[in-house]
């Protein structure tokens, strides 16, 4: 009888496995496949033949290798000044370097139009006539979007580094040079890599900053986006859509071959900061200007919100905001915070099942599973949308919030599905088969053991994946209707139509929503653990 229990209980897993995994292919793999098979020869020749083919390529690979090694010097400096110094307000510096993560892309764009166009604000107070438009501005532009994301990535890194073997170095007399290059580098070679390819495809793959400062400096991304969105021409599209698709899956590739295996190690003791006036008045001076350069755009959008009229009357009002909700941006707001919901409670879901089954529940299949959900990680937003678009033209759900929540599903799962799979993993491997002998379910260690100690891994998943969808323009921007539409789609609309006014209210409006809920969470979790904390006090008096 226990045979025949063990033996179905391994096969409603397994069937759970291939039924995931059909759902992953069916959203990923085959949107690919139909995309791929909509090229033509014809398309394909007339893409390769003209004479911008070659440029763009140039200003796609020149725009963001200039941007990731930009982004990837600026970061490690920074992680730098906090972790290795004794500056103060290093909370408050954090919080400052999420809120540029809080708005889309194209809102970094704007912000530099605003800033420093031929009528900026900057422009005209400092009375000169610089051009932000070309390769500059795309690299500024660039340099906002995804230096918190770098940053974030390399500072965790260096939080974490055990302190032993820089000890050691000092006692030997060791020259710091050579502790850098002998120590920090060899530590940071991995995570710096996954880094790299994380910011590298974020920036080539994005046409939200070059849409709006590129000029006649075009990218592959504009480039799709123009050919989609202005004239229609799906074949054209499915072509530099395989062109990105290219550098996307070798950069997800290298960054799995690189992951660390079975390279968890235990810190034996917390970096030793020695006092330094010089040093850490430096670091004040430089971590205050990659916060100010970075919050330029947020402080923009306020004071253009409340404007009269841009660039002639700056003065004070609320009518935008009244102008902008006449304009739809309410309904919109209400769509977007209806599929952030929808995507966060629906994507954590799968993202957790997901994790337990190829984490706990290891089985043949486990490793496919575990492949097919971070497949998606390599596809970029654009390149999913124009398949979605392709695979689902005509079908029930086209036109409506279910294909838009689904594709944001798609798009960011990977991400939380790795944290969920990472704190699994560290688990007590034996909690089901403990379970199991004691006569409980499976089902009941997941909800009354394995859920609370993951919660906050839970809450970040949710966190992610309501703020990526509230500020995405990529996969949607080809999927939303005029009922649909999301309101950071609205940006874009209202900078066409000159009507900055009314595009900064959606950007600041966009950012309160993500800071409401980036708050939320954040007292949810301070909570938790200061009652864990009082029961484990409890426990030991």
């Amino acid at each position: 009888m226990k045979k025949i229990r063990k033996f179905a209980s391994a096969h409603k897993l397994n069937a759970t496995k291939v039924l995931l995994i059909c759902v992953f292919a069916a959203l990923v793999l085959i949107p690919l496949v139909r995309m791929l098979t909509n090229i033509n020869g014809e398309s394909l020749k007339s893409v390769l033949s003209q004479e911008s083919f070659l440029s763009l390529i140039s200003n796609s690979l020149v725009a963001t290798a200039l941007s990731t090694l930009t982004v990837l010097i600026l970061a490690y400096v920074l992680a730098i000044c906090v972790e290795r110094t004794n500056i103060k307000g290093k909370e408050i510096l954090n919080i400052l370097l999420v809120l540029p993560m809080l708005i889309p892309s194209i809102s970094h764009g704007m912000g530099l139009v605003v800033m420093f166009g031929n009528n900026g604000l900057i422009t005209r107070i400092l009375g000169f006539g610089g051009n932000i438009y070309g390769l500059q501005g795309i690299i500024l532009g660039s340099v906002m979007y995804a230096f918190p994301v770098a940053y974030l990535m390399i500072a965790d890194v260096l939080k974490y580094q055990d302190c032993s073997p820089y000890q050691a170095a000092d006692i030997l007399g060791i020259p710091k040079w050579r502790q850098f290059t002998s120590i920090t580098l060899p530590y940071l070679r991995k995570p710096l890599i996954s880094v790299t390819l994380a910011v590298f495809t974020m920036i080539i793959t994005d046409y939200g900053v070059p849409l709006m400062v590129g000029g006649m400096y075009k990218t592959l991304p504009v480039v799709l986006y123009q050919e989609i969105i202005g004239q229609l021409n799906f074949e054209k599209g499915s072509v530099y859509g395989l062109i990105l698709l290219i550098p996307a899956v070798i950069g997800f590739i290298f960054d799995v071959l690189n992951k660390d295996k079975g390279n968890s190690t235990f810190v034996s003791g917390k970096m030793l900061i020695k006092k330094n006036k010089l040093r850490d008045g430096a670091a004040y001076i430089f971590c205050g200007c990659i916060c100010f350069f970075l919050m330029l755009p947020i402080i923009v959008f306020g004071i253009l919100a409340f404007s009269k009229r841009y660039p002639s009357d700056i003065s004070f009002t609320i009518k935008n905001i009244s102008d902008a909700l006449r304009l739809n941006a309410g309904t919109y707001m209400l769509n977007s915070v209806k599929i952030a919901i929808l995507v966060a409670v629906i994507g954590v879901v799968l993202a957790f099942v997901t994790a337990y089954l190829t984490s706990r529940a290891k089985t043949k299949m486990s490793k496919a599973l575990h492949l097919f959900a971070i497949t998606s990680a390599a596809v970029p937003g654009v390149v999913l949308g124009l398949s979605y678009i392709l695979t689902f033209k005509g079908s029930f759900i086209y036109g409506t919030l279910a294909i838009l929540i689904m594709a944001n599903i798609i798009h960011f799962i990977s991400s939380p599905y790795l944290m969920m799979y990472n704190s699994l993993s560290k688990l007590n491997e034996n909690l089901e088969n403990v379970g199991k002998t004691i006569g409980v379910s499976r089902f009941r260690i997941i909800i009354d053991v394995i859920i609370p100690q993951c919660k906050l891994t839970l809450m970040e998943m949710f966190s992610y994946f309501f703020v990526n969808s509230m500020m995405t323009i990529s996969a949607v921007s080809f999927l939303s209707t005029t009922k649909t539409k999301p309101v950071a789609l609205m940006i874009n609309q209202f900078e066409a139509q000159m009507q900055l006014e009314e595009a900064a209210v959606v950007s600041l409006a966009i950012l309160l929503v993500n800071l409401l809920i980036k708050g939320i969470v954040a007292l949810i979790k301070k909570i938790s653990t200061k009652k864990k904390v009082s029961v484990f006090t409890e426990e030991a008096m």
